[in-house]
C-alpha cells in the first residue's frame, strides 16, 4: 500500500515511553511505529495513527433496509450498503469474518469517496447508505465524512456496529448517524471475553447513551448460540435490563446462528430456541420482538403493543401489510408505533443488487 492510501486518524495520544496509545475504542492499542492496531485498518504512521481503508471497499450492495436488521426505519425502503475490512473483536462466530478478519487489503476492490458513495446512493433511489459488513467504527473517518455527504443530498445513515467505542468517538461518530443496529451479543462479560476478546460495558454504555442522548433510532440484535448465551436466565436478565434501561419501545432482534469461523462445531440454532427467546422478551413487557435468519412469520411481523393488529406484515424481507395511518399510527386504536415511518411502505422487497462504484455503476 502506499502512503497515499494513509488517511490522517483521529482520537489517540502519545504515551509516556513514547508509543501512541489509540483512543478510538476500549482495547486501547500501544503502538510503536509501523504498528497496526487489532483492528488492523488502524496503524501508527509517522508519530500519527492513520486509517488504512479511507475510500476503499469490499464491495457494494443495495438491500432491503429489514436485512440490517433495521424494522422500525423507513420499512420497504433500500439502503446501499458497505464496508471495509478489519474489525476491532475477535468473534470466534463471526458470521462475515472473511470480511472483517482479512488481512487482504487487495480485497477491497471498489474505491469510492465519500461524495461518490452518496451520488450512487441517490441515483439509485436509496432512501439510506448503510455502513456494515464490518464495523463501522474502525473507519469511522470514512463513515463520518460519508454520512456528512449523504445528508448534502438527502440520504439517511445507517450504522450496523458492535457498540464497542470510547465516549469522545461514540459522540463524533453517532451525531452522524440516523438510525444503528447494535449487536448485543450476549448478556455476560464471560461471554464477551472468552468469545469476542472483549467486555459487555462499554456496549452497554453504547446503549445507553443512544437511548438518553441522542435521536438516533436503535434497534438490537443477539445471536443466539446454543448452549453459550440462549438460556433463560440470560436472556431474562437482558430483556428485564433493555427495559429498565433503554425501556419497552426499543425492537430486538434474536438471530439464528449457523457455524462458521472457529466455532464450526457448534449446531445451528434450532427455530425453538428463536421462537423461545421472542416469548421471554414479550412476556418481559418488550413491545416489538423480532426472529431472524429462520422462517417464522409472526417473527417477521410487527402488531401494535396495545391492541396487536398486525400492523406491518413480512415475509421474509418482503411486507405484504403496512397498516399504518398518518404519522405512524395503529389504524384500530390509534397507538403511536416506535420508529420512523413514510405514509406508505417502501417498494423495495426481497431484491439484493451488487453494485459497481468505481466502474460506473452509479
Amino acid at each position: 500500500m502506499t502512503t497515499e492510501s494513509y488517511h490522517p486518524g483521529r482520537y489517540w495520544h502519545v504515551i509516556d515511553d513514547g508509543r501512541i496509545q489509540c483512543d478510538l475504542c476500549p482495547r486501547d492499542c500501544k503502538l510503536k511505529e509501523g504498528q497496526r492496531g487489532a483492528c488492523f485498518v488502524r496503524m501508527r504512521h509517522e508519530n500519527q495513527i492513520v486509517l488504512t481503508t479511507y475510500g476503499r471497499s469490499s464491495g457494494f450492495c443495495i438491500d432491503p433496509i429489514e436485512k440490517k436488521p433495521l424494522n422500525h426505519f423507513y420499512p420497504g425502503s433500500s439502503v446501499l450498503s458497505f464496508g471495509t475490512a478489519g474489525c476491532n473483536l475477535a468473534c470466534k462466530f463471526c458470521q462475515n469474518w472473511d470480511i472483517s478478519k482479512s488481512r487482504d487489503m487487495d480485497r477491497l476492490m471498489d474505491q469510492a469517496s465519500p461524495e461518490t458513495i452518496a451520488i450512487a446512493a441517490e441515483r439509485n433511489g436509496c432512501k439510506s447508505v448503510a455502513f456494515t459488513y464490518n464495523d463501522p467504527v474502525i473507519f469511522a473517518e470514512y463513515a463520518m465524512d460519508t454520512a456528512d455527504a449523504c445528508h448534502a443530498r438527502g440520504i439517511k445513515t445507517v450504522a450496523v456496529t458492535a457498540g464497542y467505542i470510547h465516549a469522545q468517538a461514540r459522540r463524533d461518530f453517532f451525531a452522524k448517524i440516523d438510525a444503528t443496529n447494535v449487536d448485543l451479543k450476549a448478556f455476560t462479560d464471560e461471554f464477551y471475553y472468552k468469545l469476542t476478546g472483549s467486555h459487555l460495558q462499554p456496549v452497554l454504555d453504547t446503549l445507553i447513551y443512544l437511548r438518553h442522548e441522542t435521536d438516533v433510532w436503535f434497534e438490537i440484535t443477539t445471536l443466539l448460540i446454543p448452549g453459550k448465551n440462549d438460556s433463560d436466565e440470560e436472556l431474562t436478565a437482558m430483556c428485564k435490563w433493555i427495559k429498565n434501561e433503554l425501556g419497552t419501545d426499543v425492537p430486538l432482534h434474536f438471530s439464528a446462528f449457523h457455524p462458521d469461523h472457529k466455532m464450526p462445531d457448534v449446531p445451528a440454532t434450532p427455530p425453538a430456541t428463536l421462537i423461545r427467546a421472542r416469548d421471554i422478551a414479550l412476556k418481559q413487557g418488550l413491545h416489538y420482538v423480532y426472529t431472524g435468519n429462520v422462517h417464522n412469520k409472526e417473527g417477521d411481523t410487527t402488531f401494535c403493543p396495545e391492541c396487536h393488529s398486525v400492523l406491518i406484515e413480512r415475509d421474509w424481507y418482503q411486507i405484504n401489510q403496512y397498516r399504518l395511518s398518518e404519522g405512524g399510527h395503529c389504524p384500530d386504536c390509534g397507538t403511536a408505533l416506535a420508529g420512523r415511518f413514510d405514509k406508505n411502505a417502501g417498494t423495495f422487497g426481497a431484491r439484493r443488487i451488487p453494485i459497481a462504484i468505481n466502474t460506473g455503476g452509479i
